[in-house]
């Protein structure tokens, strides 16, 4: 993965996290630092942590038609939210509405800068790569 493109996907993260931060009143991130380490943490685990959870709920996600996705969506908001100090969702409801905007606002920036085509195009290279 190139390092404009993690970059990039850090920026939208910190943006998307500020954002929800700034609408909801039980999101509560104490200045940059933790905004940076929240955001840092919510994109290794989306990177790393989520594809294994997703494979091992894998059942549950076909059980329930894709809406065990959103529960794995939620929990790795909380983990950020769990290792960044002065960074803290209050309430079930909350964690649902700043997963939403998390996503929404992480959508349209992926797709404003065209980072959804960068990493098509980067899992594209590494499959061309191991076939041939």
């Amino acid at each position: 993965m190139p390092i404009g493109f993690l970059i990039l996907s850090w920026l939208a993260n910190i943006l998307s996290l500020a954002v929800a931060d700034a609408l909801f009143d039980g999101v509560h991130i104490g200045h940059w630092w933790p905004l940076l380490l929240g955001a840092a943490v919510l994109g290794i685990a989306n990177t790393i942590v989520k594809p294994i959870v997703t494979l091992l709920a894998l059942p549950l996600v076909i059980l329930t038609l894709g809406l065990a996705l959103f529960a794995i969506n939620v929990a790795m908001l909380a983990l950020a939210e769990w290792i960044a100090p002065r960074f803290s969702i209050d309430g079930f409801w909350t964690y649902v509405g700043a997963t939403i905007v998390v996503w929404l606002v992480n959508w349209i920036l992926h797709s404003a800068f065209g980072l959804r085509e960068g990493a098509k195009n980067t899992r594209r290279r590494a499959r061309n790569a191991v076939i041939g």
